[in-house]
């Protein structure tokens, strides 16, 4: 019988304990659970030295909340660590760390927008938390045949969601489109965070040239603030600057 190992990821002990029991009665689930993203991410990576990589996570969507109140009924049959990492954070983590394993967002409640915000993560589910544990376990069987898992209700809120998002890359790819190389590379150390004295040191330009840079960038980005240079550059994908390579291009060439 082939094995499905699932590690449930929950800040709220009795809900994560209570449903990895639950889990653990199906005769072809292994279950873990961890108290926190740093835990789970812990447990990822023990599990792979160990040869025993997880395939299923099952994750909070308000781990790391801490919100007072009752916790969601644990789905039932025929029906402390260290450090925070919220919900979505993870499922990004967990699929850049180990592309194979699949996630799934446990939510308290539906939620178009963090719903397409944990898919465009990586997640391949989203489910109430109060579902029953067949609909759980369907999930997790659907998700490891490459399915992807939506409440009905949500579908419709989610693509808009998506569709909207797509507009805006595309929207902020076309600007960025627009910078010389010179401006891409001004640009790329800005999501780096580095000031105006850094860039114009690693570029080898002037401090007064960069500002120039600087200003062109936020124009033809139509922005105000280097704040919202970095948001529609990470909008258009544009990645942060290898500061541990060597610097580009010495001289003013593209200055």
């Amino acid at each position: 019988m082939v094995r499905i190992r699932v590690l449930v990821v929950d800040d709220h002990r009795i809900f994560a304990e209570s449903l990895a029991a639950a889990l653990a009665a199906e005769p072809d689930v292994d279950v873990s659970a961890a108290g926190s993203g740093p835990a789970a991410l812990r447990c990822l990576e023990r599990a792979a030295g160990e040869g025993r990589r997880y395939d299923v996570l099952l994750v909070d969507a308000d781990l790391g909340a801490g919100a007072p109140g009752p916790r969601p009924a644990v789905p039932v049959r025929g029906g402390g660590e260290d450090g925070t990492v919220d919900g979505i954070s993870l499922v990004a983590g967990v699929r850049s760390a180990q592309p194979g394993a699949r996630v799934v967002v446990l939510a308290e409640k539906d939620d178009p927008r963090r719903a397409a915000l944990a898919l465009q993560a990586g997640a391949s589910g989203w489910v109430a938390k109060d579902c029953s544990l067949s609909r759980l376990l369907t999930v997790i069987r659907g998700v490891l045949r490459e399915e992807t898992h939506l409440p009905p209700a949500l579908l419709t809120g989610v693509l808009r969601e998506l569709t909207a998002a797509r507009k805006h890359r595309t929207e902020s790819e076309r600007l960025v489109e627009s910078l010389t190389p010179r401006e891409r590379e001004v640009l790329r150390c800005m999501v780096a965070g580095l000031g105006r004295k850094a860039v114009a040191e690693r570029l080898y330009l002037s401090p007064h040239t960069v500002r120039t840079h600087m200003q062109n960038v936020l124009g033809k980005l139509g922005v105000h603030s280097t704040l919202a240079a970095v948001a529609l550059a990470r909008r258009a994908g544009v990645g942060p600057a290898d500061l541990t390579g060597d610097v580009v291009e010495r001289g003013g060439q593209l200055a």
